[in-house]
């Protein structure tokens, strides 16, 4: 009998030591099935009656700047700056295109006279067909010097003596025609050049100046964060592009037409030269 306890006592204790870890592991079946709770951080707060975070305005107009934001919001003093560089700028590029188009269009006729002049016509029948029309700087210097040439001979054939004069006369009234036309050519070129030189500088106030606004701006607000400093300062240095930009084409186009002008009035001497050579040899012969 009492065997028979023990061994019934030792069969439960045996039992519950199995049963206890399974009853452990089925423990949360019966917790409450609701969702968890977490336990993350939690999300800011939305804003409330409009606040945002400090230096949100100043870092989305750094993210919208564009050329059209930075003069609207420039300085009235800047925005002048703008405006003066704008008009040079256009300006210039007027007389860039039109002394492009005249320069090749000179280049073509002093072309197309030079090969009618040796192309074996009488001196006088040139003279007809060009003193009515003359439309470029060598024919009319052809013209001044053939019209002296004539007036030589108004009253007859000159004495040998009366020569040298005529011929001083003929190359006189060529030069003088010469410096006319070229003079002529460099009309609106000195527009050019102070735009080149003077447009930097020009853009550089307006820089210095809007940089001085953003200043007192930044020590008005007391924040120096770099979204808040980079929008006024990129306007101020916008002036600068804008007077580099109008001065760059100048200068390069100033230079290229001046060359262009030295090269002209070298063909334009030679050909005075030339002429004055041959009337030179014509005037010698009749005179004997």
């Amino acid at each position: 009998m009492n065997l028979h306890r023990t061994v019934v006592a030792a069969l439960a204790a045996l039992t519950l030591s199995f049963a206890t870890p399974a009853l452990a592991q089925r423990a949360p079946s019966a917790a409450p099935t609701g969702a968890p709770v977490e336990t993350g951080d939690m999300a800011p707060a939305p804003a409330v009656n409009g606040d945002i975070t400090p230096g949100a305005d100043a870092a989305a107009d750094a993210g919208r700047f564009s050329i059209v934001s930075a003069v609207e919001r420039a300085d009235p003093v800047v925005k002048v700056v703008m405006g003066i560089l704008l008009i040079a700028s256009l300006w210039s590029w007027t007389i860039i295109i039109n002394k492009w188009l005249a320069f090749g269009t000179l280049k073509r006729r002093a072309t197309k006279f030079e090969k009618t002049f040796w192309s074996g016509q009488s001196l006088d029948e040139l003279y007809q067909q060009f003193a009515a029309k003359a439309d470029h700087p060598m024919a009319v210097t052809f013209v001044s010097a053939l019209r002296e040439w004539r007036r030589a001979f108004e009253g007859g054939a000159p004495r040998e003596a009366a020569v040298p004069g005529v011929k001083d006369r003929i190359e006189k009234a060529m030069s003088v025609t010469i410096l006319r036309e070229t003079d002529g050519l460099e009309n609106q070129l000195g527009f050019l050049a102070t735009v080149g030189s003077v447009s930097p500088f020009i853009g550089l106030f307006g820089t210095v100046w809007g940089i001085m606004n953003s200043f007192t701006a930044i020590a008005a607000q007391h924040n120096t964060t770099l979204a808040v400093v980079a929008p006024g300062i990129a306007e101020a240095l916008f002036a600068t592009a804008m007077g580099l930009l109008a001065a760059i084409p100048a200068v390069i186009f100033y230079n290229r037409f001046v060359n262009e002008i030295g090269r002209y009035t070298t063909r334009l001497d030679a050909f005075a030269d030339e002429f004055s050579v041959i009337l030179s040899r014509q005037l010698d012969e009749k005179a004997r």
